[in-house]
């Protein structure tokens, strides 16, 4: 499923994009804003995987609010203008829609809104490890190595099972959890990642890793029953 963000001040585009988006299986609405200033908190708090964008917004355009994220999500601009298409494929933009857009024309760039979100998570399961930034230098980190993962404003800390001492580094939550492969960890609070694999116990509202307790708070907790469920031996889940 690919999380959708909207983001235009034409509450007519909002309404006829939320539209196509709702006749669309493998797209999920999770937001919609007015202005580019209204995205910036919900992209930073949400897993947003795309976002469909508008150019020509008051107090920031569209091309300077993708300028401003260095790491953005697939971005496709929806657009009244033709004369901004270049620029805006120059900023690797996945497509460029002019207004008014057909269904037909709609369809086609979520497709290859699909293929490519599909081909980034093929390539994050391929990969056991990933590379972070931290004492002046790149280092590798070994997925099977991680026992969860803390948010800290600006910074992570990435605590491993092969030593006391976590790693440091300038990161935000979303980032990091974008880079991770599904699956294999889960989001169970909005400044905690842990490793499925890594679980001890399961405590009301808390986790258990080796020593470790960990918040899990309300918005991630229908998740983590989800995952609870799956893998449950208890009679009556099966």
């Amino acid at each position: 499923m690919i999380n959708c963000l909207l983001v235009d001040d034409e509450p007519l585009a909002l309404d006829l994009l939320e539209d196509n988006i709702r006749q669309i299986p493998f797209l999920h609405l999770s937001g919609r804003c007015k202005n580019a200033f209204e995205a910036i908190p919900l992209l930073q708090q949400e897993k947003i995987d795309l976002i469909f964008l508008d150019i020509q917004m008051p107090g920031l355009t569209g091309i300077e609010f993708i300028r401003s994220f260095p790491n953005k999500p697939m971005v496709i601009f929806v657009s009244a203008y033709k004369q901004y298409a270049s620029e805006g494929f120059d900023l690797d933009v996945l497509d460029y829609l002019v207004k008014p857009v057909s269904f037909e024309r709609f369809l086609k760039s979520a497709l290859k809104a699909l293929d490519y979100f599909n081909l980034i998570k093929k390539a994050a399961q391929i990969h056991d490890y990933i590379f972070v930034n931290a004492d002046y230098s790149l280092v590798k980190v070994m997925l099977d190595d991680i026992l969860y993962i803390e948010g800290l404003k600006d910074y992570i800390k990435i605590h491993l099972s092969s030593q006391t001492k976590p790693i440091v580094t300038r990161l935000n939550m979303k980032t990091i959890e974008e880079s991770l492969p599904t699956g294999r960890f889960l989001r169970i609070h909005k400044s905690f990642i842990v490793s499925v694999e890594k679980i001890t116990s399961i405590r009301r509202n808390r986790i258990l890793i080796n020593m470790n307790e960990i918040p899990v708070s309300a918005n991630y907790k229908t998740e983590l029953l989800s995952f609870v469920d799956k893998k449950s031996l208890l009679p009556g889940n099966h």
